[in-house]
């Protein structure tokens, strides 16, 4: 009985935590921008992703140069609020550090303006076609045919992305380790093995 009532005083917590990042998300997306308050923001992101938004090509920190602003600010919430774990961008995300809504929505504004990376990490090319076959028939929906994403929908732009990031947050999202990520592709993957997961990252990080 105990341990039923922590679950769903855990899921109330999860839920009131959503609700509260998804309101802060959507008052972000109504301010203006200021890309120059915007790039001294990014300072802070640079550390790891460094001045270009590139990231490390070893995926282990992401692109984020040319993310579309709403994504950007959905996860900075998300992280935020602790809805998706990340303890290493905690005390970046933290409003006695990044600012508070408005310097959010500056600095996802500059996020956006940066030119995409040509240049990222890809995979090992063992299997493209199986690759190109679950990309066609799972992620398009959202993702769009070229990883474009959508930034009204709040889809991630995922082309130019390194591989072994890919397959890390493909993995995580499968296995329920990444709590924010959408239920619907969860749906998709689940059942998707270590391998079919490499082949799909790898050509995603392709296109």
């Amino acid at each position: 009985m105990k341990s039923f009532t922590l679950s769903i005083v855990s899921l109330f917590f999860l839920l009131m935590t959503e609700t509260y990042a998804q309101d802060i998300y959507k008052s972000a997306l109504l301010l203006e921008s200021n890309l120059e308050e915007g790039k001294k923001t990014y300072r802070l992101c640079a550390t790891c992703h460094l001045d270009n938004g590139f990231g490390k090509i070893n995926g282990s920190f992401p692109v984020i140069a040319s993310q579309h602003q709403s994504v950007v600010i959905k996860q900075l919430k998300d992280i935020q609020n602790k809805y998706r774990q990340n303890p290493t961008m905690y005390p970046f995300s933290d409003p006695a550090t990044i600012g508070g809504i408005q310097a959010i929505a500056d600095v996802s504004a500059y996020i956006e303006s940066l030119p995409s990376n040509q240049n990222n990490g890809i995979g090992p090319g063992d299997n493209l076609t199986n690759g190109k076959i679950l990309y066609l028939n799972n992620c398009t929906g959202c993702h769009g045919l070229e990883g474009q994403g959508d930034t009204g929908k709040v889809f991630p732009k995922i082309k130019g992305q390194h591989y072994q990031y890919l397959l890390r947050q493909l993995k995580w999202i499968r296995d329920e380790y990444r709590t924010n990520g959408n239920p619907d592709m969860l749906i998709l993957i689940k059942n998707m093995s270590d391998a079919e997961l490499s082949d799909l990252a790898d050509y995603i990080s392709r296109l």
